[in-house]
């Protein structure tokens, strides 16, 4: 089944399931968007939506400083949405699927006048053998009047290339993360998905 397929199906069962009523509804949403460059480990946590009727404006990261020798980075460990009905950083609403253990939270950072977040990069950095991994370590998005909003992470690693744009903008995320390994190698945060809808 197709990745896009898949985060349907999966957004379908949870929404049936657990969704909550203030959450965009279902017929509100009409599309996944994803990248092709994120971290190989984890499982695909539950989806998380803004409220009906509004669409992600802002967004803040949960960031692991580097460790140094011998520290495990595990870099970027969560994702949160700042959801708005248009007037950032009033009325809002702020949507988080699972995050990592570590790290601390960034002030938001929001699109100007009003705008949403429309398109994501993400920044991996690629497995390595027998070395300390940290999967995903920034992400950056694109608002609807096309202002870039780089997040304050982590420069290991690569962006990728862009994401499909969301027609009006961005009203959910889901998260891939790994769960804590103990002695192990860490990552936290792998991947993420954005969902759209339209109105």
């Amino acid at each position: 089944m197709e990745r896009g397929a898949r985060a349907q199906l999966w957004l379908l069962l949870w929404v049936t399931c657990c969704g909550h009523a203030q959450a965009h509804h279902l017929s509100d949403y009409t599309s996944v968007i994803e990248v092709t460059n994120g971290g190989p480990w984890g499982d695909w946590a539950r989806p998380e939506m803004c409220p009906d009727g509004s669409f992600a404006s802002g967004f803040s990261l949960k960031e692991e400083p580097p460790q140094g020798i011998p520290g495990d980075d595990t870099a970027l460990n969560g994702i949160r949405l700042h959801c708005s009905g248009g007037n950032a950083e009033s009325n809002t609403h702020v949507v988080e699927s699972q995050s990592g253990r570590w790290g601390v939270w960034s002030e938001p950072l929001w699109c100007p006048g009003g705008g949403f977040l429309e398109a994501f990069s993400l920044r991996v950095e690629a497995p390595k053998t027998l070395v300390d991994n940290t999967a995903a370590n920034n992400v950056r998005f694109r608002c609807s009047d096309h202002t870039e909003l780089e997040g304050p992470g982590l420069a290991w690693g690569n962006f990728g290339e862009w994401s499909k744009p969301c027609p009006k903008g961005m009203c959910g995320l889901q998260t891939k993360v790994e769960r804590p390994r103990g002695l192990l190698d860490d990552t936290a945060l792998n991947d993420v998905r954005f969902f759209c809808c339209h109105n």
